[in-house]
């Protein structure tokens, strides 16, 4: 019997087939999707997000999708306060809502109720950091914070420089590291009953999946997306521009690479971004691991 409180996730590595997955499954159960997605948020960027196209929809109702220009900075906190909004107002009206996407942070940070609380900042501090990355590069940035919060070093990519000053920053500003704030923040229980899904796929297959997505990417017009994206003036440093994707092509775009050589990086950045997505999501023991097949998510919920 189906509980005003329960909230389905779809989650798994790019190229799993999520979209499609879970239409079928929204369909069935007459619902509604909500984007677990950190890039498919923004307008414009369609080609390189994969994000799903009005056919692919199938009239579903698909929120937090196209709800930010490419310039606009977008957080954890602000993701989780409007998809929060979202899924209780497709509760308030008797439907079990679909949570689907691949973005590991936003997936956990709603699924826990992370409590994100109001530590403040300090511009001069962060100016500073970002000045010694520029001149040093991240990896001395980085080592800072394995200094200060090997924890959550632990859980940032090298290359993520926002993320890396923002730990830091957290610990200038409160004496406590960004990990002691994150385990403050889990005391409050969740409003939802979740039932978490994540798409298995032999990794052959997923990684041949992969590089074909990124040949239709290119064949359907992902130079000309980035670049009617610059065109609007949106600055290449943007988070949003470092996207898998999009920061390569503008490497081609500014005379950096060719071609060729830009296509083989995506398709090897994307195989090992849906390792670390596997990585982070094996860890989580609430996820039932299923085929592309509704029939087992069904099984499981009813």
């Amino acid at each position: 019997m189906i509980d005003i409180k329960d909230l389905i996730v779809i989650t798994g590595a790019t190229a799993s087939g999520k979209t499609a997955l879970s239409v079928k499954l929204a369909k069935e159960l007459n619902t509604e999707i909500v984007n677990a997605d950190s890039m498919q948020i923004y307008k414009y960027m369609n080609i390189g997000t994969a994000k799903p196209t009005k056919e692919e929809m199938e009239n579903v109702p698909h929120h937090l999708i196209d709800i930010l220009t490419p310039d606009q900075n977008f957080s954890v906190a602000d993701y989780c306060k409007m998809a929060n909004e979202k899924i209780q107002k497709i509760q308030s009206n008797g439907k079990v809502p679909i949570l689907v996407g691949g973005t590991g942070l936003y997936v956990d940070s709603l699924v826990n109720n992370i409590q994100f609380s109001d530590i403040k900042s300090d511009e001069k501090y962060r100016v500073e950091m970002e000045d010694l990355a520029k001149e040093y590069g991240n990896e001395h940035i980085y080592n800072m914070l394995i200094k200060t919060d090997p924890e959550s070093a632990k859980k940032i990519e090298v290359a993520d420089r926002k993320r890396i000053i923002r730990a830091l920053e957290v610990y200038h500003c409160t004496g406590k590291t960004i990990t002691w704030h994150n385990q403050q923040s889990k005391s409050v229980p969740s409003p939802y009953n979740t039932y978490m899904f994540a798409i298995d796929m032999d990794r052959a297959k997923l990684y041949d999946k992969i590089n074909r997505r990124v040949d239709i990417m290119f064949e359907m017009g992902l130079v000309d997306e980035v670049r009617s994206i610059l065109n609007m003036g949106v600055d290449k440093n943007c988070t949003s521009m470092q996207a898998i994707g999009y920061k390569e092509v503008i490497d081609y775009i500014d005379g950096v690479a060719d071609l060729d050589s830009v296509k083989d990086i995506i398709k090897q950045s994307s195989r090992r971004y849906a390792k670390r997505q596997l990585t982070w999501f094996r860890r989580n023991k609430k996820i039932n691991w299923i085929d592309n097949d509704i029939n087992q998510i069904l099984k499981i919920y009813r």
